[in-house]
């Protein structure tokens, strides 16, 4: 079995996925250190989900390497089985078995004796604080429990890599904050995760490092507050009145050459490269140009404001976030299990 040298524990290079004339993913390229959370972020259809199956051999890819824990996963895709865990955007248990039940039986699929895979799924059980509930069939559980099983049954292999891909979609507040704590737990017990996710909290409370993808290609790449600092200075935001908009945002980019972004709610979003300075320079252009600004302010860039700036576009988080349109084959959660069996 291969074994991996001191470098990446994640090693992409020119990955290319076709799915007919769609290209969802046209020559990735990444670099992920052991030992730390890699948020990669990017909008519906960027290509997000169809890499995690690349990387957990689910997908071949059309052109390209990939190399997972020092496997290639394409050559030897057993061996990288044997090193990685998933969770997907779904909690991919049975509801007729009970927790423990479920933890046992990814553990035989990885080839755990009946001993063995019982006594592990009894420390992620308890790892995963639902061992008190271990014996409930999961029909009778909630959706963050679920959630949280499933990542059990991920970790009863003892994974050196998880892909979690977008694991807190959907679920409770509360929830989520717990979820973010157990991913925490895992990096801190020496498990590398490379995340997926749309929630730009999530990637700025966990990820040591961010990747911006999006058509298919990794465009940023960097901390947070790396990513911050190339969107430069501050952020302007308004609110225009109906039918201003058009007048407005012309206004705007003539009086300080940057792009103005439009979003929901009458709101608009423009670099504020100098600060206070180009807040006065828009706020006498507007009243020049007879708009009135119903509301404005001037805000330190977030990652949400990287986002928009990489990609034109909102995170999509308050959307119903599905499953990647670029890939029309079944589910990452379905297909957990048939990945497992090597």
């Amino acid at each position: 079995m291969a074994t991996r040298s001191d470098g990446p524990i994640i090693e992409v290079r020119d990955v290319v996925r076709t799915f007919g004339a769609v290209r969802a993913l046209d020559g990735v390229d990444l670099a992920v250190e052991p030992g730390i959370v890699y948020g990669l972020l990017g909008p519906n259809g960027a290509g997000k989900t169809t890499l995690i199956r690349v990387l957990a051999t689910l997908l071949r890819p059309d052109r390209g390497s990939v190399r997972v824990a020092g496997v290639d996963v394409v050559a030897d895709p057993n061996a990288a089985r044997a090193r990685i865990g998933l969770a997907g955007q779904f909690a991919a248990v049975d509801a007729f078995l009970t927790g423990r039940e479920n933890v046992e039986m990814v553990g035989r699929l990885y080839g755990l004796s009946p001993r063995n895979a019982r006594q592990r799924a009894d420390d992620v059980l308890e790892r995963i604080g639902l061992t008190r509930d271990a014996g409930r069939q999961v029909g009778t559980y909630s959706g963050g429990m679920r959630r949280r099983l499933d990542l059990a049954a991920s970790l009863v292999g003892r994974p050196e890599v998880m892909f979690l891909d977008e694991p807190t979609t959907g679920i409770d507040p509360r929830n989520r904050l717990e979820l973010w704590d157990l991913i925490e737990d895992l990096v801190a017990a020496g498990t590398s995760v490379l995340l997926t996710t749309q929630y730009l909290d999530e990637a700025d409370r966990l990820a040591a490092r961010i990747g911006v993808i999006d058509r298919g290609v990794v465009v940023q790449e960097g901390t947070a507050d790396e990513l911050k600092d190339a969107v430069g200075g501050s952020v302007l935001e308004l609110v225009v009145p109906d039918g201003h908009h058009v007048r407005a945002m012309e206004t705007i980019t003539a009086a300080t050459g940057e792009e103005v972004l439009e979003l929901a709610g009458r709101r608009l979003r423009v670099a504020a490269r100098e600060g206070s300075r180009t807040l006065l320079e828009v706020v006498r252009a507007l009243d020049a140009a007879g708009v009135e600004a119903d509301d404005i302010g001037l805000h330190k860039p977030s990652l949400d404001d990287v986002f928009l700036a990489v990609t034109g576009e909102p995170t999509g988080q308050d959307t119903d976030v599905g499953h990647d349109i670029d890939d029309p084959a079944s589910t990452v959660a379905g297909d957990r299990s048939r990945g497992r069996r090597g």
